[in-house]
């Protein structure tokens, strides 16, 4: 786990929008979608569409159009591997 993505997961203990992990981490927007990219195809993050109920299904195309309207979570295997450092 890179340090990025655990400040990401300390950011994801409850649903956050893009735009609320990116005021509080103030990462660009490549480099935050890169990483949470990254921590999806780990499946240590989930996202949800904008009414924060209905899980996205992921897929590259649709996640490089939408990542900044999406809601974001750890997942439990995410909080496991947060808490082991």
């Amino acid at each position: 786990m890179t340090d990025l993505e655990f400040d990401i997961l300390d950011e994801l203990y409850f649903v956050q929008s893009y735009t609320e992990l990116q005021e509080k981490l103030n990462f660009s927007d490549n480099i935050l979608k890169k990483n949470l990219q990254n921590l999806i195809e780990k499946t240590w993050v989930k996202c949800f569409n904008t009414n924060r109920e209905e899980i996205f299904e992921f897929n590259i195309v649709d996640f490089e159009k939408n990542f900044a309207t999406l809601h974001y979570l750890a997942t439990k295997e995410g909080l496991l591997q947060h808490n082991r450092i």
